[in-house]
């Protein structure tokens, strides 16, 4: 007899000690998010005096400025290559290739290599935000919680962290390798992560699905086209009109693209589109704004409202995720309404003097973002999260070619010093003044758009790593059916709803997040056929019909047969089957699919066996044996049947003519025979 295989448990294996794996992994994020987004900023013009004579200035600037398109293309292509690559492997890689750029920047001494070095950085941190983001997703809710403050605080912070090393410098270099020692530290922790984790266990990283592979490939596309336009913008020297309209119609297109999906996962790519269009430039901008040179506080005097801008972002999204977990619908706009308010309080308090009455627009930014991004991220898989992230960055050049486009417009003619200090300050009003009423927009598209149905679920519950091996063969479609929701990394139970006498069930699983609800609907049809999820059978199994099969189609009885992860099913639309007279009902076999076997009666469904007696009810438990458990598929023989049948009923003469006797039954399972060791010898 076959030894029936042993699947796997989809379970992984316990973690030892995971609060130090989080612990270092929380230690990580805080460290890496910052150094990834502070290579956005293009600071090389505040140290424009010390660059050389005999090198090009503005196209050294240009190439200084690659930073942002090789983030923007990286984010989606490393979000597709987390399919095969561990989010481990992944951040180290990142974490590796910025401390690389650190090395290459003190020997920078042309356009070439400056260009290469900032390239190199941007890959790098383009590596490093869908890695962190992938590591924390299935891990403590804090954790997510933590990536998501320090994320907001590192947008609109992004500006001064990379000014705050140019302080009375002496080489414009260090434009190139700001913070060379946080990259050590940071790559210290990551591979220490490594160490751990594959030591202490290696929890279940959640994987895309196949689908969103694509959307998150297409996404590179419009991140490519906005990159060529803000290259095009720097070396053709365009004016403002063009530009503005060049940098809207950006907007219009991540708006276009954000609007694929499900309503969930729509909210999510609207949210990360106007944080990122708005949220980064207008900090930028009233972080120049405040400098000492112009009368303001300078970094000194922002450091306070930065801080407590952060801790309260923070706070907010550790609130949220662990409070408010099936709020999204409601709070994503409220949270985008926090930034409209903050945004027209930077028209009433910059510029200032006093620093400290920056933490009210420093702080309804960035708490706004952190619960608008905390909020739609638990309504959503890691495949949404990624494709919502690669449109964050997106946005954010777009919000920089639209404010630089603003600035061109109300700075050209100028003639004199406070002139040009009124028109800066003049600009980032207007900025103010439109990026709130595009946020206002985005909240009514969000909307309006919530109402819809998506015309996909594109964003179906990855299947874990430790899922995806307890497959039969090693691939294929899943057993299971409808995989588990990894929102939290909990398992998630799943329920069947059965009612008796309905054409079908639909097997819900419910999530530890308490939101959004995963799965298909798998439906049973009365006639016995394939379920539209998974309805071919996995690799190496054969369909295994019965002596009785002939008998169930001729009668006009369904086969029995459905596919995997449908419900089960007792009957024809949940009634009950009384045997014909011309049944034997301690004989008959009905038909099965994946090797299981129903008794007596008729035909029965995937994992239930029927014992003697008529079907129970649609959704009932007809007599499950052992070898019809999960452990395997147990061989079955089928026994060949004689020509006259296997339901003591003989088949016409070849004249036509009825026997007026039936000749002698045939059993359904035939005698057995003389066995060798019954023979007694000589």
């Amino acid at each position: 007899m076959a030894v029936p295989p042993i699947q796997r448990s989809p379970r992984p294996a316990d973690l030892r000690h995971p609060w130090l794996l989080d612990t270092v992994l929380g230690l990580l994020v805080v460290a890496a998010l910052p150094l990834a987004i502070i290579t956005i900023p293009n600071t090389l013009s505040v140290v424009a005096k010390l660059l050389p004579g005999d090198i090009d200035q503005v196209g050294l600037m240009r190439t200084h400025g690659l930073a942002l398109p090789a983030l923007m293309l990286a984010v989606p292509l490393a979000a597709v290559a987390l399919r095969r690559v561990k989010a481990a492997h992944l951040m180290l890689a990142g974490l590796a290739l910025v401390a690389l750029s650190d090395a290459a920047g003190g020997y920078a001494a042309s356009e070439l290599v400056v260009g290469a070095v900032r390239v190199l950085r941007g890959i790098g941190a383009g590596l490093i935000m869908p890695a962190t983001l992938a590591a924390v997703w299935n891990r403590a809710p804090v954790l997510r919680a933590l990536w998501v403050g320090v994320f907001s605080l590192s947008l609109l912070a992004a500006e001064a962290f990379a000014l705050w090393p140019l302080d009375k410098v002496s080489s414009w270099k260090v434009t190139l390798q700001p913070y060379p020692l946080v990259t050590g530290a940071a790559l210290a922790l990551a591979a220490i992560y490594l160490v751990a984790w594959m030591l202490l266990g290696r929890p279940a990283q959640p994987r895309l699905h196949v689908r969103e592979r694509s959307r998150l490939l297409l996404a590179a596309v419009p991140a490519a086209g906005i990159a060529v336009v803000a290259i095009s913008t720097a070396t053709e020297g365009w004016r403002a009109i063009p530009v503005i309209m060049l940098a809207a119609t950006a907007i219009v297109g991540l708006l276009a693209l954000a609007s694929i999906g499900t309503a969930e996962s729509r909210t999510l790519a609207y949210s990360m589109v106007a944080v990122g269009v708005v949220l980064v430039p207008s900090a930028a901008q009233v972080t120049l704004v405040e400098m000492g040179g112009l009368g303001g506080p300078g970094l000194r005097g922002l450091w306070i409202p930065y801080g407590v801008a952060g801790l309260l972002a923070l706070g907010a999204s550790v609130v949220v995720r662990l409070f408010a977990r099936a709020a999204g619908r409601w709070l994503a706009p409220l949270g985008l309404l926090s930034m409209v308010v903050g945004l027209c309080s930077v028209r009433v308090v910059v510029p200032s003097a006093d620093g400290l009455v920056l933490a009210v627009p420093f702080t309804l930014l960035a708490v706004g973002a952190a619960v608008a991004l905390t909020a739609t991220l638990q309504e959503v898989g890691i495949g949404t999260a990624a494709f919502g992230l690669s449109l964050c960055f997106a946005g954010v050049l777009a919000g920089f070619l639209l404010g630089t486009g603003v600035q061109m417009a109300l700075l050209d003619g100028v003639r004199s010093a406070q002139e040009l200090v009124d028109r800066f300050v003049g600009a980032l009003h207007w900025w103010a003044l439109i990026g709130g009423f595009l946020m206002v927009g985005i909240i009514v598209l969000a909307a309006v758009m919530a109402r819809r149905a998506g015309y996909e679920k594109v964003d179906e519950p990855p299947t874990s790593e430790a899922h995806e091996d307890a497959r039969p063969g090693g691939g294929g479609e899943d057993v299971s059916g409808v995989p588990g929701s990894v929102g939290d990394g909990a398992t998630s139970s799943q329920h069947v709803d059965v009612g008796a006498g309905s054409a079908g069930g639909a097997v819900e699983p419910s999530s530890g997040d308490g939101g959004r609800k995963w799965g298909d609907v798998a439906r049973a049809d009365a006639g016995g056929g394939e379920s539209a999820a998974g309805g071919r059978p996995e690799a190496g199994e054969d369909r295994v019909g019965s002596a009785a099969a002939g008998h169930d189609a001729t009668n006009g009885e369904p086969a029995g047969g459905v596919g995997a992860g449908s419900v089960p099913d007792g009957g024809a639309e949940g009634g009950t089957h009384e045997p014909g007279a011309d049944e034997d009902v301690g004989g008959a076999v009905s038909s099965g699919r994946r090797g299981k076997a129903a008794g007596a009666g008729p035909s029965g469904r995937r994992g239930k066996a029927a014992g003697a007696g008529p079907s129970g009810r649609r959704g009932e438990d007809v007599g499950e044996g052992d070898e019809d458990g999960p452990t395997g598929i147990v061989p079955r023989i089928v026994v060949p049947v004689p020509s006259q049948g296997a339901f003591d009923k003989a088949k016409p003469r070849r004249d036509g003519h009825e026997p007026a006797e039936p000749e002698e039954a045939v059993p359904a399972v035939p005698p057995q025979g003389h066995s060798p060791e019954d023979t007694t010898s000589p």
